[in-house]
């Protein structure tokens, strides 16, 4: 499988899976493989790198190609004309977005869940321990509110009658723990599954307002697709055991 880079993401392009080629949509070029093209929330990053490997293994001659970035951009790609098989959205906004626009080729379906957690450098050296702790004088970083994590950030502020004054928004959680883990953020607001991909590089803070905001992570073929059976399977196959597995394995709740 061609994987996915993790370096910060371009405003309008997503992190597409290393190797350098054109291919864009599901294909065969001559050699018998074919080729399904997954656009992904950048949240998904290590979950669907497995999942799609696990789905390879199952499927003699397909290649899973991924590519990550801000569900917001991913639908912007596919509506503009990128092409992809697959979009799995880290919410249901996004995925309204490319239904509204016609391009879905079946009825999205929610295959995950997630929550914020605060996020801050090794040692938590400004000393973070609350929510509230980040109205104050601190460096923090948020994703931008089109994003569905930062648009959860705004909806946990608004629960918790809080107001956040952050140095940067982002277009991805990517780009807003890899902010934190180098220090060059005090914390920002991530999801619990990233802070728990992120090892050691960072440390995560449990706030109790993140229960009353849910992301929910919708995923859908997308029309046209040339490999429209392939991608349904694809679907079926993160909404199957083992995607699921793999999923609830790295602290995504179940839909």
């Amino acid at each position: 499988m061609k994987r996915a880079l993790l370096p910060a993401l371009a405003l309008l392009l997503p992190l597409t899976a290393c190797g350098g080629d054109d291919e864009s949509t599901a294909s065969d070029d001559g050699s018998g493989i074919t080729t399904l093209t997954v656009y992904a929330a950048a949240s998904l990053t290590a979950t669907f790198e497995q999942i799609a490997e696990d789905f390879e293994a199952e499927h003699d001659g397909v290649e899973v190609e991924l590519s990550f970035g801000g569900s917001s951009d991913l639908v912007t790609q596919i509506t503009e004309g990128a092409e992809a098989d697959v979009f799995a959205s880290a919410a249901t906004k996004n995925m309204d977005d490319l239904v509204a626009a016609d391009l879905t080729g079946a009825e999205p379906q929610d295959f995950a869940t997630n929550v914020l957690e605060i996020a801050v450098p090794p040692g938590n050296p400004a000393g973070v321990k609350s929510l509230q702790d980040l109205t104050g004088d601190l460096n923090l970083v948020l994703c931008a509110p089109e994003v569905p994590c930062g648009a959860a950030a705004q909806k946990v502020a608004e629960a918790a009658g809080v107001t956040f004054s952050p140095v940067s928004e982002e277009q991805a959680v990517t780009d807003v723990l890899a902010k934190v883990a180098s220090g060059e953020a005090d914390a920002g607001l991530v999801y619990v599954t990233d802070v728990a991909a992120a090892g050691d590089d960072v440390e995560g803070i449990e706030f109790p307002e993140s229960a009353d905001v849910v992301n929910t992570y919708p995923i859908a073929p997308v029309a046209d697709s040339d490999e429209a059976d392939l991608a349904q399977e694809f679907v079926d196959f993160v909404l199957g055991a083992t995607g699921q597995s793999v999923l609830q394995d790295a602290g995504f709740g179940q839909p």
